[in-house]
Order: structure tokens, then sequence, then C-alpha cells
């Protein structure tokens, strides 16, 4: 009776937002990416792998928007960062094993450019909050289709060092396609507030979903994740593959830093998240530097 009633409890499936502004950050940053929303679903996948714990497969919606640092109207002259919308929809399945090594691999289609609808997003937003008039779109980056690739693998480093409240991961991550290609390494810790749950049953990398109730523990945690980018392409920064017509256009600064640090929560079928995303300088501009934003996410775990 009892297995009875925690499988009929699960909770299987996911539904939730991501959202980043750079005003979650400071009301006087606004620039570069300055607006991103994405939407997801996940659900557990069937699993016969003894050494995988978990596969999950998420659905996602999103769109993200970039902007140069002034955006009045006397600024167009000084443009040190191509407009750019992107809007894309994605597939991604993620494997979770038994020793808490994560992969996870992921296709996404899309629009840069107009298509996007990046522009009118914008405006409708500033005007809704009684923000500023933006000026500018005129020369955004112009029309390519998406089509995108992603992996991502994390590993459990320092055993030694790993305990009930701290651990620290390895982690790769690397984007293919006709918008952005980028490799990235880097590391992440958890500092935990109280005992942290295995990675497989964590919200660190979305595994919250589980068929087992019981093992499904509250979390609270602060994490810091470095990270070293090598950015062969950006079509938001240097335009489409496929024509030269985009108005402004700027070369690559090729290596990034990254950094991310944040907290995360999960109490019963909410998951919570706040993080403090730096991204050092990307482009050949004089005016251009590092820049950085908030993202705060929402989730709801459903039966």
């Amino acid at each position: 009776m009892t297995t009875t009633f925690f499988l009929g409890q699960s909770r299987t499936k996911e539904i939730g937002l991501i959202t980043d502004n750079d005003l979650y950050t400071s009301s006087k940053n606004d620039k570069y990416y300055t607006n991103g929303l994405k939407i997801f679903y996940r659900f557990l996948a069937k699993n016969d792998n003894e050494k995988v714990n978990k596969k999950i497969v998420e659905f996602r919606i999103g769109q993200y928007i970039y902007n140069p640092q002034f955006i009045n109207k006397g600024a167009i002259a000084v443009i040190d960062r191509p407009f750019a919308g992107y809007l894309f929809g994605a597939v991604e399945k993620s494997f979770f094993l038994q020793n808490e090594s994560v992969f996870k691999v992921g296709v996404e289609l899309g629009f840069l450019g107009s298509n996007s609808f990046a522009e009118e997003t914008q405006k409708r937003l500033h005007k809704f909050l009684r923000y500023k008039s933006v000026y500018g779109w005129e020369t955004q980056v112009t029309e390519a289709v998406a089509i995108q690739s992603h992996f991502l693998y994390s590993n459990k480093l320092l055993p030694a060092l790993n305990n009930d409240k701290m651990d620290f991961h390895f982690q790769s991550e690397a984007n293919l396609g006709t918008i952005f290609t980028d490799v990235s390494v880097g590391f992440i810790t958890r500092i935990g507030f109280k005992k942290l749950v295995p990675v497989y049953d964590s919200n660190l990398y979305g595994a919250s979903v589980t068929r087992e109730l019981w093992k499904s523990e509250s979390e609270f945690y602060f994490y810091i994740a470095p990270s070293i980018k090598y950015q062969v392409y950006d079509a938001t920064i240097e335009g489409s593959l496929f024509n030269s017509n985009s108005l402004v256009t700027f070369d690559l600064i090729p290596v990034r830093f990254n950094g991310e640090a944040g907290f995360k929560y999960r109490k019963s079928n909410l998951n919570l998240s706040y993080a403090f995303v730096y991204r050092s300088k990307e482009l050949h501009n004089n005016i251009n530097t590092g820049y950085f934003y908030g993202s705060i996410l929402v989730s709801y775990l459903l039966k």
C-alpha cells in the first residue's frame, strides 16, 4: 500500500519559466543582453539503463534580445553592440548518472532578425513599464535561420572534499550552429544551507522530477560557477553566415570569462532560483565593456 501511495503521488512533470533581465541587478544597468525569456516543460523518460538514475526530456521556447549600451535617439551613431533578436524552440534530453555525472544533448530551431519580434517585444515592454523609448532597431542584424545543437557534461570532483553541505563539479558546454558556436569549461560549487541532495535529484541541472516521492527532499543552497568560454562565432554580433547585409557588426573577442552565482530553492512542488550573471567584454569596440544581468527561475512540479 505504501508503494502504491508514493507512486500515485509522484512528480514526473515540470513546467516553468526563466526570465533574464539586466534590471534584476540594477535600475541603471540596461545594455547588451537586455532581456531573455524561456518557457519549458520537462518529463521523465523511460530508463532501462542501470548506470543512469534518470532520463529527462525537455521542450523549450524562448526569445533573447540584445541592445547597445545607449538606446536614445541621439546615440544611433555610437552603437557599441548590434541590435539583435533571437526566437527559438528547442528539445533536449538529459542523462543523470548514478555517479552524479550529467550529460545533456539538444537541438534548437529558430530565427534571428526581424522574424524574432524582438523589436516589438522590447518597445511594448518599455511602454508598459513607462521606461525610456528605444531607438536604433532599424540597424538590427538581418534575418538568419537558426539550426543549433547543444551539449553539456558535468562530473563530480574532489570526492575527499565533498560533504553533506558542499560539493564540487566540473562542467563543459558546447554550442554548434548558425547562430552561436562556442565551447566553455568551468566549475560549479554548491554550498548548502541544509543537506545537499544528489545531483540526479537536484534542481541544479533540472532533475527535480521523480517517480519516488520519498526521494523528493527540499533543498536550499548557494552556488558559484566561474568558466572560460571560447566563442568561435556569434551571429548577434557578427551578422549572418549567409549574407553581409547587416548594417552594424563587430569582430569578436574570442576568449571570455563568465561568472555566475546565486541561490536555488525547492520545497514540495515549487522550484525557485535567482542568479547574478557576469559576462566579460565580447567584441572589439572602445566603448563596449563587460556586463551583468539577473536570472530568475520559477517552476512547478506536476503529477
